[in-house]
């Protein structure tokens, strides 16, 4: 049975209830775990605000700002943490942003700046999350991203956003190496696409989700709640031999050739 019962689970990319992360904080709940969730600051305050009642049924130990460019405010994000938990079990990092200009047209015409944003904050930031919690995690402890098919194949109005996600699904597999001696697991779900705040940057997302639905073997996309199932299977015990994997969650459309196109 899947028992998440007595894991501290930090949840971090909560933006609205259409947030995959929404959907894995969720499962993660329903399972047992006590769930902690960062927002991003503003200067209005309006994600703590929004974040905070969206999360209350969760009754979260830990609601604490992190805007994750900046190392300063990560550093005080993790040592109230530490205060507060003393351990982390599960990692749960589901952050994407690319600058919208940088998702269309060419993609030779990509800004510099807007390679680097994309690069920072939808890939280094699972690095350096990973470096800031490494000392509170627990033996066992499990650590998962969220990636998409546009990381290893070319999707249309994805451009930059698909290396942020090659550089991600790379960075699971180096962090998996350097973490399982200390039996610390790290995946990826590269879940269908689903209608979020994200994936309303991505021209085209409802022709993308009506292509998956008449070419994936389930003939369907799939849920919030889907994708939080499996993440909370990769949280847990059952999943104990899993590590550095990129797991599709996706009604099988990953596995589809030339009807693809």
């Amino acid at each position: 049975m899947l028992d998440l019962t007595g894991k501290n689970a930090l949840v971090t990319g909560i933006a609205n209830n259409r947030s995959i992360a929404w959907g894995i904080a969720q499962q993660l709940h329903k399972a047992g775990a006590n769930i902690g969730v960062t927002y991003l600051p503003d200067e209005k305050g309006r994600f703590q605000k929004k974040v905070g009642e969206l999360v209350e049924p969760l009754n979260p130990s830990v609601f604490l700002p992190c805007n994750v460019q900046d190392d300063v405010q990560i550093e005080e994000t993790f040592n109230e943490i530490k205060e507060q938990w003393g351990k982390i079990d599960i990692l749960i990092h589901c952050l994407a942003f690319a600058q919208k200009d940088d998702l269309s047209g060419d993609f030779s015409n990509t800004s510099r700046d807007g390679f680097k944003t994309a690069l920072d904050i939808s890939a280094y930031s699972l690095t350096r999350l990973t470096q800031a919690a490494k000392p509170l995690l627990t033996d066992g402890a499990s650590i998962v991203t969220l990636s998409y098919l546009g990381g290893v194949k070319v999707i249309p109005n994805y451009n930059v956003m698909g290396i942020a996600k090659s550089a991600l699904e790379m960075s699971v597999r180096y962090l998996a190496a350097e973490l399982g001696s200390q039996n610390v697991r790290v995946n990826a779900i590269s879940a269908g696409p689903i209608r979020t705040l994200a994936s309303s940057a991505v021209g085209g997302i409802l022709d993308m989700i009506h292509h998956v639905e008449a070419t994936a073997p389930l003939k369907r996309t799939v849920t919030q709640t889907e994708v939080g199932n499996a993440a909370a299977f990769l949280c847990s015990d059952l999943s104990s031999g899993i590590t550095g994997q990129v797991i599709y969650v996706d009604a099988g459309y990953e596995i589809m050739g030339m009807s693809q196109g």
